[in-house]
């Protein structure tokens, strides 16, 4: 019984039983990134801390823009609730 695998076992994958399953994860976790980051830069004059919800949003794929949406967007900057 093999426990571990190498790089010679990629070829005997069936990337045509995969591909199909694994896509529409990919395409709605890109999807997800691409919305947070939009809504981020469109409100950014009124949010707190850009730079660090983007690095959030980009390193914690689909954790960061979950994140984002539940908490990033109340960190409204002060100066943006006087004006």
């Amino acid at each position: 019984m093999q426990l571990h695998y190498g790089f010679d076992e990629l070829g005997e994958i069936e990337w045509g039983v995969i591909l199909p399953i694994l896509i529409p994860f990919v395409v709605l976790s890109l999807l997800l990134i691409m919305i947070a980051l939009i809504d981020l830069y469109r409100h950014r004059k009124v949010r707190e801390n850009v730079l660090k919800w983007t690095v959030i949003i980009l390193l914690f794929n689909t954790i960061g823009p979950i994140l984002y949406f539940t908490t990033g967007r109340k960190d409204v900057s002060k100066r943006a609730i006087r004006d």
